[in-house]
């Protein structure tokens, strides 16, 4: 089955392409669309609102009409107590009707009943004859069960519980953008941190190619080969271990995307080194106000609320009022049998009540108790979820700040060693530095170059975080979130 597409407001900067040995360039804009129409996870979360929609529905159509038909035909021949009694009848009845329950809880009918009898009996003043009558009945729960909030409980908790299930889609299409902008960039610095081990074992080539012809030259000892050697070695196991890991990458950004083939991706946009900054209250305050679990919750929270008003209407006395009038007729014709119910001469009225309460009513009384700790169960989590989402707010921006620090610091320690690579090469030229020396400077120029990668995808990926974590991400991304896209799964599947 088709999924809906999702309603997307995104502004794309470019479009994937594809090389011809398969390769795909990818733009962040491009990964988001793919990762909200494609993602697998995201997709399967969709089927929650719109299964929800279906007992929505179901429970909307408490107010449709019934109709009713019943037929029956009876043939007896019984043992005459008199000569004049008769001992034989046959009946044929047919009886169409409807009834519909109202929204007060009580339930309002009306029935069509036809009967025709043939009997051979002396006393009846017809031996063939109709009966007809219209009747119009309610039954009214005046206490338990009387109202609105009793009679459409159900039509509202699958109203909550669709809210609930959208907001859980929210909540997974929010993860999933996050995610996927994590892992986008993570492949970006894979590939970075790929070239700069690539580099590191070209300059440890060189050394050795140097040390070679020294050792050759009578310059250096035949020693300072070993340690040459063992350098290329290490950083060939460098390079190899840093192919895996990009190629790794490569398979999760695609199970991500949910995108075919086994080509490689290149990732087009470099993370910002802009500073983003946000003031605490006012991400506290959104984070609060846009946290789709949060609002989940406060869903679950209205459903208890619900259910406890209703649980506690449900410990009353069960008071019914039945009421009723019809209209008869009897006559050998059909039709006159009809003009007599018509006419109305021959009313026929009851009303009544009916009381059924249980001695000690302990039902009732703890399906009340058990609703009544529920909400109060739900009323902690929230807070406790309150609490938790302040916490993860100020983290997550003290995140942003320090990476942001931590982007200078780590351009600083690329150049302090480089810097201090090319004193070092310098003083090998000369003797002053041995092999070994030079090639544990390369190793912390390659720390510093992993650092200065890793804190520039450590910085967008705790906005990306942080966005998160205030629920403003999606609408950053332009991606907005409506019932439409799951409305359309369920017409699609009727």
């Amino acid at each position: 089955m088709r999924l809906p597409m999702l309603a997307l407001t995104i502004v794309f900067a470019g479009s994937t392409a594809f090389a011809q040995d398969g390769t795909v360039s990818l733009t962040l804009k491009e990964a988001l669309r793919q990762a909200v129409e494609k993602n697998l996870d995201v997709r399967a979360e969709l089927y929650n609102p719109a299964q929800a929609e279906a007992d929505l529905r179901k429970n909307r159509a408490i107010y449709e009409t019934h109709l009713t038909l019943g037929t029956s035909y009876q043939d007896s021949t019984t043992v005459a107590i008199s000569r004049v009694s008769g001992n034989k009848v046959k009946t044929f009845k047919i009886a169409p009707g409807a009834y519909r329950l109202l929204p007060t809880g009580g339930t309002v009918s009306l029935a069509y009943d036809n009967l025709y009898t043939d009997t051979n009996s002396s006393f009846a003043t017809f031996n063939n004859y109709w009966q007809s009558d219209v009747t119009l009945s309610l039954s009214q729960p005046l206490l338990k069960n009387f109202g609105r909030d009793t009679t459409e409980l159900n039509i509202r908790v699958a109203e909550l519980s669709k809210d609930g299930s959208l907001k859980r889609f929210k909540g997974k299409l929010l993860s999933t953008v996050a995610q996927v902008e994590s892992e986008y960039y993570k492949l970006g610095s894979l590939r970075d941190d790929l070239a700069s081990k690539r580099v590191s074992l070209d300059l440890a080539k060189r050394v050795l190619s140097e040390t070679e012809a020294r050792v050759k030259a009578g310059v250096l000892p035949a020693m300072e080969i070993l340690n040459a050697q063992f350098g290329v070695a290490s950083r060939e196991k460098d390079v190899i271990d840093a192919e895996k890991v990009v190629r790794d990458q490569v398979d999760l950004l695609r199970v991500l995307l949910h995108m075919e083939g086994a080509g490689d991706i290149v990732t087009t946009d470099t993370p910002s080194r802009t500073e983003f900054s946000m003031n605490e209250d006012d991400a506290i305050r959104r984070a609060l106000a846009q946290r789709p679990e949060l609002e989940e919750l406060q869903s679950q929270l209205a459903t208890s609320e619900v259910q406890t008003r209703v649980a506690k209407a449900r410990t009353l006395p069960d008071l019914n009022l039945n009421a009723s009038v019809a209209m008869t007729g009897l006559a050998e014709r059909y039709v006159r049998t009809v003009e007599q119910v018509g006419s109305t001469d021959y009313p026929v009225w009851n009303i009544g009540l009916q009381l059924d309460y249980p001695l000690g009513n302990q039902s009732a009384e703890n399906d009340y108790i058990k609703s009544r700790l529920k909400t109060e169960q739900t009323r902690v989590q929230i807070s406790s979820l309150l609490e938790a989402i302040m916490a993860e707010t100020r983290t997550s921006l003290r995140a942003v700040q320090t990476t942001y620090k931590q982007l200078e610091v780590t351009d600083r320690g690329r150049a302090y060693a480089e810097e201090r690579l090319k004193a070092y090469l310098k003083k090998n030229e000369v003797g002053l530095a041995t092999t070994k020396d030079v090639l544990d400077v390369e190793n912390d120029l390659a720390t510093a170059r992993s650092n200065q990668i890793k804190a520039q995808v450590a910085y967008v990926t705790a906005i990306s975080q942080l966005l998160k974590a205030t629920g403003d991400l999606l609408e950053r991304e332009g991606i907005t979130v409506s019932a439409a896209p799951a409305d359309a799964l369920y017409r699609d599947t009727r």
